[in-house]
């Protein structure tokens, strides 16, 4: 299984969470483009950090919000979607160039990943500034509009689950302005990415059980107590005696 974090989120002089001690659990990086979080000095230090671990790179695509941290709905033309997305790519990957490695996946965040889930165009959007840039594999919710747009592109379409997010009965994350939007406490993360690892299924917030197959496992690298829960996260499933590696 993959470890995946959002990384890269501080802008000028304000940091948000402790990107080099996540680098040395995960092992894929989403990293912020600019759009929501992130500016250059940031994007070419989380690249040069990720690439000495051999961690993989991932460009954490956005609205453009930088003001509303990416979580807040656009409305946004499809075609100016794709050229946002194609630019965002395009900027963290020269980056990761310098740092003697390349962008390896691309993930939505925020608005943009909930979007995605139904919002047939915005979908299509995104994977056709992913398409202009290359063949990258897209990390999305299973069964979103997002991942069956990137399949009939041709690209690999990669499922994910959250170790630190509630979710509704039907699968789809609970919103952030919900108390039950965040798992709290370490223990209920690692139960959680454990039972997700081993048999498949995670539990909604209303108690039923799930179905999901997910490749990759999302650790919020802001959320309170969020290096321990990686840490904890990490020790727990190998001890399960599951390999972690990067997907792409």
């Amino acid at each position: 299984m993959d470890l995946n974090a959002d990384l890269g989120e501080g802008f000028g002089i304000w940091r948000l969470g402790d990107d080099d001690a996540l680098l040395s659990v995960v092992t894929s990086a989403n990293v912020a483009c600019g759009f929501h979080a992130g500016d250059p000095s940031t994007m070419r230090a989380v690249c040069a950090s990720a690439a000495a671990r051999g961690v993989a790179i991932g460009a954490q695509v956005s609205y453009r919000d930088l003001a509303g941290f990416g979580r807040r709905f656009v409305d946004v033309a499809p075609a100016e979607l794709a050229d946002e997305v194609l630019y965002q790519i395009g900027a963290l990957d020269a980056f990761a160039r310098a740092a003697g490695t390349r962008v390896a996946y691309v993930k939505p965040h925020g608005a943009l990943y909930n979007a995605v889930v139904h919002h047939e165009a915005q979908a299509h959007a995104v994977v056709d500034g992913v398409r202009a840039f290359g063949e990258l594999p897209v990390l999305g919710l299973p069964g979103s509009a997002l991942l069956a747009a990137a399949k009939e592109a041709g690209l690999r379409p990669v499922t994910e689950a959250f170790a630190d997010r509630g979710y509704t009965p039907d699968g789809t994350l609970v919103p952030r302005s919900s108390p039950d939007a965040l798992l709290s406490g370490t223990d209920a993360v690692v139960e959680r990415a454990v039972r997700l690892a081993a048999k498949g299924e995670l539990v909604a917030v209303d108690g039923s059980v799930l179905s999901v197959r997910a490749e990759s496992l999302c650790l919020h690298g802001d959320t309170p107590g969020a290096v321990q829960h990686a840490r904890a996260v990490r020790a727990a499933l190998e001890d399960a005696g599951v390999t972690l590696d990067p997907f792409a």
